[in-house]
């Protein structure tokens, strides 16, 4: 039970600290940003590209290796199978827009970043008095000492 305990412990110490919190919010974050940079390539960039396209997605784009197999009713018994690489097409787009976007998120944040430091180091910092030296000491002391002895 011990060993269990000393494990469940050490697993505490590791979730709660400052690097699994950041890279918690990190991911939640990132799931929204997908959300918002999907929804820019699918609904704004891809119909423009479709209308250059000739009204066409990259989805539609596709190897048919064995066509789909229907019965008289027109439902299918078999799917078809194909490669589709207008998906993967896409997919690499999406990726280079979200690569873009985050690069710009970060050379935003150095610039900032950067602001600031400049502020730091133009401000001097506010300086100490300064103290009597090691000979002042040492001359007050012998000035207390011959007082007490006179």
């Amino acid at each position: 039970m011990g060993k269990m305990h000393d494990t469940i412990e050490e697993f505490k110490k590791f979730i709660f600290r400052g690097n699994v919190v950041d890279m918690a919010v990190g991911v939640v974050v990132g799931g929204a940003f997908s959300t918002i940079v999907n929804s820019m390539v699918n609904d704004i960039i891809m119909p423009v590209v479709g209308a250059i396209g000739g009204g066409t997605t990259f989805t539609n784009y596709k190897v048919v290796l064995h066509p789909a197999v229907l019965d008289e009713a027109g439902n299918v018994v078999t799917a078809e199978a194909a490669i589709l690489y207008g998906s993967f097409i896409q997919n690499i787009i999406n990726f280079l827009i979200i690569a873009a976007c985050v690069f710009a998120a970060i050379k935003l944040m150095n610039k900032v970043t950067d602001q600031f430091k400049e502020k730091e180091e133009e401000e001097p910092a506010p300086e100490e008095p300064a103290g009597p030296t090691s000979e002042e000491l040492l001359a007050e002391i012998r000035d207390l000492l011959k007082e007490k002895n006179a």
